[in-house]
């Protein structure tokens, strides 16, 4: 029996309205990285991060976690949600491995750019003795 010439293979559900925005990183990233902070040495990492989304939801759903370049031995591990707000900028809200939960304040920025279907970012820090610098910097792939 020969398949319908008009059938159509099913296509994912369009994302929610507020996330349609961001669509284009939902799906899977790996890449690597490299760490430095005056109070540590600096180091190299892989990542992987994974945006999910259901479309009745205004939320997209984000997991990460890195391992040293050198061993492959786990490292960081993290997940939360990335909420688009009205006015064009992102709430996110973060729960790491080490017990911390981190609302996107002023000590810490996060910037991710899409250039060449390739997702980079930096991340800046302060603490109390240090203002804020450069931490960390990727290079992803969507896989």
């Amino acid at each position: 029996m020969e398949a319908d010439a008009g059938a159509t293979q099913s296509q994912p559900p369009a994302p929610h309205l507020a996330v349609a925005p961001l669509a284009f990183l939902l799906g899977k990233w790996r890449g690597e990285g490299e760490g430095s902070f005056p109070t540590i040495t600096p180091f190299r990492y892989g990542e992987e991060l994974l945006f999910s989304h259901h479309p009745s939801k205004p939320v997209i759903s984000y997991t990460q976690r890195t391992w040293k370049a050198v061993s492959g031995e786990p490292m960081h591990a993290e997940s939360g949600y990335w909420r688009p707000r009205p006015d064009g900028s992102i709430e996110v809200v973060i729960a790491q491995s080490t017990g911390l939960s981190e609302v996107q304040v002023k000590q810490i920025t996060r910037d991710f750019q899409m250039v060449d279907g390739e997702l980079s970012y930096v991340v800046q820090m302060a603490t109390n003795a240090t203002s804020l610098q450069p931490h960390l910097k990727a290079l992803l792939k969507k896989i």
